[in-house]
Protein backbone atom coordinates (compact mmCIF):
# COMPACT_ATOMS: atom_id res chain seq x y z
CA UNK A 1 0.00 0.00 0.00
CA UNK A 2 1.20 3.50 -0.88
CA UNK A 3 0.85 6.42 1.52
CA UNK A 4 0.10 9.95 0.32
CA UNK A 5 0.21 12.84 2.79
CA UNK A 6 -1.63 16.05 1.94
CA UNK A 7 -0.43 19.04 3.95
CA UNK A 8 -2.61 22.08 3.51
CA UNK A 9 -5.01 24.65 4.88
CA UNK A 10 -8.78 25.13 4.91
CA UNK A 11 -9.22 24.10 1.28
CA UNK A 12 -7.72 20.70 2.07
CA UNK A 13 -9.66 20.59 5.34
CA UNK A 14 -12.87 21.05 3.35
CA UNK A 15 -14.04 24.37 4.77
CA UNK A 16 -17.16 25.65 3.05
CA UNK A 17 -17.34 29.18 1.64
CA UNK A 18 -18.05 31.51 4.55
CA UNK A 19 -21.28 33.43 4.91
CA UNK A 20 -20.01 34.99 8.14
CA UNK A 21 -16.33 35.72 8.76
CA UNK A 22 -14.81 33.25 11.19
CA UNK A 23 -17.56 30.65 10.95
CA UNK A 24 -16.58 27.00 10.75
CA UNK A 25 -18.58 24.89 8.32
CA UNK A 26 -17.07 21.83 6.73
CA UNK A 27 -18.18 19.64 3.85
CA UNK A 28 -19.27 16.12 4.73
CA UNK A 29 -16.71 13.34 4.24
CA UNK A 30 -16.45 12.40 0.58
CA UNK A 31 -16.80 15.94 -0.73
CA UNK A 32 -13.38 17.58 -0.03
CA UNK A 33 -10.91 17.11 -2.85
CA UNK A 34 -8.57 14.78 -0.88
CA UNK A 35 -11.52 12.41 -0.33
CA UNK A 36 -12.48 12.55 -4.00
CA UNK A 37 -8.88 11.82 -4.94
CA UNK A 38 -8.64 8.93 -2.50
CA UNK A 39 -11.81 7.35 -3.84
CA UNK A 40 -10.51 7.55 -7.40
CA UNK A 41 -7.12 6.08 -6.48
CA UNK A 42 -8.67 3.07 -4.79
CA UNK A 43 -7.86 0.92 -1.76
CA UNK A 44 -4.18 0.40 -2.55
CA UNK A 45 -3.41 4.05 -1.78
CA UNK A 46 -3.82 5.46 1.72
CA UNK A 47 -4.49 9.21 1.62
CA UNK A 48 -3.85 11.13 4.84
CA UNK A 49 -5.13 14.70 4.98
CA UNK A 50 -3.56 17.22 7.33
CA UNK A 51 -5.54 20.35 6.51
CA UNK A 52 -5.59 23.16 9.09
CA UNK A 53 -7.67 26.29 8.45
CA UNK A 54 -5.43 29.34 8.60
CA UNK A 55 -2.19 27.41 8.15
CA UNK A 56 0.66 29.46 6.64
CA UNK A 57 3.95 28.34 5.16
CA UNK A 58 6.44 29.62 7.75
CA UNK A 59 4.64 32.32 9.74
CA UNK A 60 3.23 32.37 13.26
CA UNK A 61 -0.17 34.07 13.23
CA UNK A 62 -0.42 36.87 15.83
CA UNK A 63 -4.16 37.28 15.25
CA UNK A 64 -5.63 33.78 14.95
CA UNK A 65 -3.03 32.12 17.18
CA UNK A 66 -2.71 28.37 17.34
CA UNK A 67 0.06 26.46 15.64
CA UNK A 68 -0.59 27.95 12.19
CA UNK A 69 3.09 27.88 11.14
CA UNK A 70 3.26 25.01 8.66
CA UNK A 71 7.01 24.61 8.83
CA UNK A 72 7.04 24.34 12.62
CA UNK A 73 4.95 21.17 12.84
CA UNK A 74 5.70 19.52 9.50
CA UNK A 75 8.51 17.27 10.83
CA UNK A 76 6.29 15.88 13.58
CA UNK A 77 3.46 15.21 11.14
CA UNK A 78 5.78 13.47 8.71
CA UNK A 79 7.16 11.22 11.42
CA UNK A 80 3.70 10.41 12.75
CA UNK A 81 2.71 8.99 9.36
CA UNK A 82 6.02 7.56 8.14
CA UNK A 83 6.94 6.07 5.80
CA UNK A 84 5.33 8.42 3.29
CA UNK A 85 5.58 7.74 -0.44
CA UNK A 86 4.33 11.11 -1.66
CA UNK A 87 3.98 14.37 0.26
CA UNK A 88 1.74 17.04 -1.25
CA UNK A 89 1.85 20.63 0.01
CA UNK A 90 -0.79 23.19 -0.93
CA UNK A 91 -0.17 26.33 1.10
CA UNK A 92 0.34 30.03 0.45
CA UNK A 93 -3.19 31.41 0.51
CA UNK A 94 -3.05 32.50 4.14
CA UNK A 95 0.36 34.09 3.62
CA UNK A 96 -1.50 36.64 1.48
CA UNK A 97 -3.20 38.19 4.53
CA UNK A 98 -1.93 41.76 4.97
CA UNK A 99 -0.43 41.11 8.40
CA UNK A 100 2.30 38.95 6.84
CA UNK A 101 3.31 41.50 4.16
CA UNK A 102 5.08 38.99 1.92
CA UNK A 103 5.38 38.81 -1.85
CA UNK A 104 4.58 35.97 -4.24
CA UNK A 105 8.30 35.34 -4.55
CA UNK A 106 8.69 35.06 -0.78
CA UNK A 107 5.78 32.64 -0.56
CA UNK A 108 7.41 30.44 -3.17
CA UNK A 109 10.73 30.57 -1.33
CA UNK A 110 8.93 29.60 1.88
CA UNK A 111 7.46 26.55 0.17
CA UNK A 112 10.89 25.66 -1.14
CA UNK A 113 12.20 25.88 2.41
CA UNK A 114 9.43 23.54 3.59
CA UNK A 115 10.32 20.92 0.99
CA UNK A 116 13.99 21.07 1.92
CA UNK A 117 13.17 20.74 5.62
CA UNK A 118 10.89 17.79 4.95
CA UNK A 119 13.53 16.02 2.91
CA UNK A 120 16.01 16.42 5.76
CA UNK A 121 13.76 14.19 7.89
CA UNK A 122 14.31 11.31 5.47
CA UNK A 123 10.86 9.76 5.78
CA UNK A 124 9.21 10.45 2.40
CA UNK A 125 10.09 9.39 -1.13
CA UNK A 126 8.69 12.14 -3.35
CA UNK A 127 7.03 15.52 -3.07
CA UNK A 128 4.69 17.78 -4.99
CA UNK A 129 3.83 21.47 -4.65
CA UNK A 130 0.39 22.79 -5.54
CA UNK A 131 0.00 26.50 -6.27
CA UNK A 132 -3.37 27.47 -4.77
CA UNK A 133 -5.90 29.17 -7.03
CA UNK A 134 -5.93 32.97 -6.93
CA UNK A 135 -8.03 34.56 -4.19
CA UNK A 136 -10.49 37.36 -4.83
CA UNK A 137 -11.21 40.30 -2.55
CA UNK A 138 -14.94 39.75 -2.24
CA UNK A 139 -17.56 38.75 0.30
CA UNK A 140 -17.04 38.43 4.03
CA UNK A 141 -13.27 37.89 3.76
CA UNK A 142 -12.57 41.08 1.82
CA UNK A 143 -10.89 42.79 4.77
CA UNK A 144 -9.09 39.62 5.87
CA UNK A 145 -7.37 39.41 2.47
CA UNK A 146 -7.13 43.12 1.69
CA UNK A 147 -4.52 43.69 -1.02
CA UNK A 148 -4.12 39.97 -1.73
CA UNK A 149 -5.01 40.21 -5.39
CA UNK A 150 -2.04 42.47 -6.01
CA UNK A 151 0.37 40.52 -3.79
CA UNK A 152 -0.42 37.19 -5.45
CA UNK A 153 0.52 38.40 -8.94
CA UNK A 154 2.76 35.78 -10.51
CA UNK A 155 2.54 33.42 -7.54
CA UNK A 156 1.83 30.25 -9.53
CA UNK A 157 4.84 30.92 -11.73
CA UNK A 158 7.04 31.58 -8.73
CA UNK A 159 5.95 28.31 -7.08
CA UNK A 160 6.52 26.43 -10.34
CA UNK A 161 10.02 27.88 -10.51
CA UNK A 162 10.68 26.84 -6.90
CA UNK A 163 9.50 23.30 -7.69
CA UNK A 164 11.86 23.19 -10.67
CA UNK A 165 14.80 24.37 -8.56
CA UNK A 166 14.36 21.58 -6.04
CA UNK A 167 13.16 18.89 -8.43
CA UNK A 168 9.67 18.20 -7.12
CA UNK A 169 6.31 17.84 -8.83
CA UNK A 170 4.09 20.85 -9.50
CA UNK A 171 0.40 21.44 -10.10
CA UNK A 172 -1.30 24.79 -10.63
CA UNK A 173 -4.70 24.46 -8.97
CA UNK A 174 -5.82 27.58 -10.79
CA UNK A 175 -5.79 25.57 -14.02
CA UNK A 176 -8.59 23.43 -12.60
CA UNK A 177 -10.63 25.43 -10.07
CA UNK A 178 -11.66 28.94 -9.08
CA UNK A 179 -12.58 30.23 -5.64
CA UNK A 180 -16.18 30.81 -4.61
CA UNK A 181 -17.85 34.16 -5.25
CA UNK A 182 -19.21 33.90 -1.70
CA UNK A 183 -15.96 34.65 0.12
CA UNK A 184 -13.24 34.72 -2.53
CA UNK A 185 -11.10 32.07 -0.82
CA UNK A 186 -12.88 28.76 -0.31
CA UNK A 187 -14.23 26.35 -2.91
CA UNK A 188 -17.69 25.23 -3.91
CA UNK A 189 -18.39 21.50 -3.80
CA UNK A 190 -18.11 21.21 -7.58
CA UNK A 191 -14.58 22.60 -7.48
CA UNK A 192 -13.57 19.98 -4.92
CA UNK A 193 -14.96 17.26 -7.17
CA UNK A 194 -13.13 18.43 -10.28
CA UNK A 195 -9.85 19.06 -8.51
CA UNK A 196 -9.95 15.72 -6.70
CA UNK A 197 -10.42 13.94 -10.02
CA UNK A 198 -7.57 15.88 -11.62
CA UNK A 199 -5.25 15.20 -8.69
CA UNK A 200 -6.01 11.48 -8.77
CA UNK A 201 -4.53 11.36 -12.26
CA UNK A 202 -1.47 13.36 -11.20
CA UNK A 203 -0.86 11.28 -8.09
CA UNK A 204 -1.26 7.99 -9.95
CA UNK A 205 1.50 9.13 -12.29
CA UNK A 206 3.73 10.24 -9.42
CA UNK A 207 3.32 6.91 -7.62
CA UNK A 208 4.06 4.99 -10.81
CA UNK A 209 7.34 6.86 -11.16
CA UNK A 210 8.25 5.96 -7.58
CA UNK A 211 7.70 2.30 -8.42
CA UNK A 212 9.69 2.67 -11.60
Amino acid sequence: MKTVLIYGDSNSHGTKPMLVAGESRRYAPGTPWPDVMAEALGPKVRVITEGLPGRTTVHDDPVEGGVRNGLAVLPAILHSHKPVDLMIIMLGTNDLKPRFTVSAYEIARSLERMIRAARAEGVHSADLLIAPPPVRETGVLTDVFAGAEARQTGMAGQIEAAAARIGCGFVNAGDHVTVSDTDGVHWEAEAHQSFGAAMARVVAGQLARIDG
